[in-house]
């Protein structure tokens, strides 16, 4: 099925970048899309399928895709974005289950296998970033960049850590750079299992059934699973298990302490960006002996840490880390060359927005991005420093850390803290737990009680929504 599509993909005019969009859920069917178009000379955008059709209309006109694959839930407002830009796409539906039959067994028609060639172009697929701080920004897949041919494509899947394992479980949403793994990993050959969405028990469930090897998970998954009844997590069989993945975001330590005491030292952290792929990693007995670090960085990156005006800190020291790649490439934002070089402060030498410090083994820890620190009186104050302080009370589920306007201070930091089921909302609890642990001038001036701390697909906080919900309005507890 994958040829057949892919012989198709290869046919038609697709624009001088053979852009197409996949804006689909978690299917068997979408992964074979993205496959086809690696096969098919063609760059797959994944994109989104919770967005509106404004979002989409936006990343379609800004990547001039001519097909586009959706799925039964995305079509109609597909469908919608693409009428707005005024352009012919041809729209194709995959099938909810399985991988054959309805509107892509039209595509295809009797249009035979493709036949490879293994000095074939592979052209990288095209991402869009989250857009936190503006519009999203495009920007190549890196796995797919510098492969070159579909040649030194296969040399460059084998070599991938999970490609000699065993059945890979899907969890993530197949538009972000970690679950997109799975479409290599299907081009080698490893069996995939795909759920639609993470449910704890589920996953529990196929792990066993399938005797599951490998799969790449946020630490919010880690927490939901930890938060499954004990005797489900005591029958659970998670012995098949060799590497489980995890990125998008800080794992708080207790949490990934307690996923490696359950599961075993199976777990390995990759940091990175969309824009960069991987730069750093760390399994688990690296991560025992230096809890809280994102690993050392592997090939071709090196990483260092700057001060405010470029000069290289030495070792130990907290500045905005900044990673070498020996390539020279660095980060490219597709039509964007401002941000491209906003993002350098040297050719090949780039910044992803991050506060960290690198130890005397190289070791990489994370204190922040720096588009979320607080300045408080002239002060900076890190909030996912505050943020891991705070999870450490027992009655605290989630928190989020954010600055807000402070006419006297210019901000204050604020804590919105989720409690766990049964807990009782006391600020000076938190507060005091706070300045056992913190210097007085990190400790939130604000403690507020929400229901939920709104996060990504992929774990990570969504500050700017939080920022905008809680910048004008009243504090439910204030210390």
């Amino acid at each position: 099925m994958t040829l057949r599509v892919a012989a198709v993909l290869r046919a038609r005019d697709l624009g001088p970048a053979r852009r197409v969009l996949v804006v689909a859920g978690n299917r068997p069917s979408t992964v074979i899309a993205h496959a086809a178009c690696t096969l098919g000379g063609a760059s797959s955008v994944p994109v989104n399928s919770h967005l509106t059709a404004g979002e989409i209309e936006y990343i379609a006109a800004e990547c001039g895709a001519r097909v586009a694959f959706v799925d039964s839930v995305t079509e109609d407002v597909t469908r919608d974005a693409l009428a707005r830009t005024g352009r012919s796409v041809e729209v194709v539906r995959l099938p909810d289950d399985g991988v054959a039959g309805g509107e892509l067994a039209a595509f295809i028609g009797a249009t035979p296998p493709l036949a490879l060639d293994p000095a074939q172009r592979v052209e990288p697929s095209l991402l869009f970033t989250s857009g936190t701080t503006g519009r999203p920004k495009a920007v190549q897949l890196r796995a797919t960049v510098g492969a070159g041919d579909l040649a030194g494509f296969v040399e460059q899947i084998g070599g991938h850590r999970l490609a000699g394992l065993g059945t890979h479980l899907v969890v993530g949403p197949l538009y972000h750079n970690g679950p997109l793994t799975a479409v290599r990993l299907l081009l080698a050959d490893v069996p995939l299992v795909i759920h639609h969405r993470f449910d704890a028990e589920l996953v529990l469930a196929a792990i066993e059934k399938h005797r599951v090897e490998s799969s790449i998970m946020v630490p919010t998954h880690f927490v939901r699973l930890l938060a499954l009844p004990a005797d489900v997590r005591e029958r659970a069989d998670v012995s098949s298990l060799r590497q489980v993945s995890h990125t998008g975001g800080s794992c708080p330590v207790a949490v990934k302490r307690a996923m490696i005491e359950w599961w075993g030292p199976v777990l390995s952290e990759s940091y990175g960006g969309t824009e960069s792929g991987t730069v750093c990693s760390i399994n688990s007995s690296d991560w025992l002996a230096h809890p809280g670090s994102v690993g050392r960085t592997v090939a071709p990156f090196e990483a260092l840490a700057v001060d405010d005006d470029g000069n290289e800190l030495p070792r130990g020291a907290e500045g905005r880390l900044f990673f070498r790649d020996k390539t020279g490439r660095g980060i490219v934002y597709e039509g964007d060359p401002d941000k491209t070089a906003a993002a350098h402060i040297a050719p090949g030498v780039f910044t992803l927005g991050e506060i960290g410090t690198i130890d005397d083994d190289g070791y990489v820890y994370i204190t922040d991005r720096a588009s979320d620190m607080v300045v408080s009186g002239g002060v900076n104050i890190y909030p996912a420093e505050v943020e891991q302080v705070v999870l450490q009370h027992a009655d605290v589920l989630d928190v989020a850390c954010i600055g807000v306007p402070d006419a006297e201070m210019g901000e204050r930091l604020i804590a919105l803290v989720q409690l766990t089921g049964g807990a009782e909302a006391d600020p000076a609890a938190l507060q005091a737990h706070c300045r056992s642990v913190l210097a007085g001038y990190k400790c939130p001036k604000e403690v507020r009680f929400v229901e939920q701390i709104p996060r990504n697909p992929m774990g990570k906080a969504d500050k700017r929504a939080l920022r905008a919900a809680h910048s004008a309005s009243g504090g439910a507890a204030r210390g």
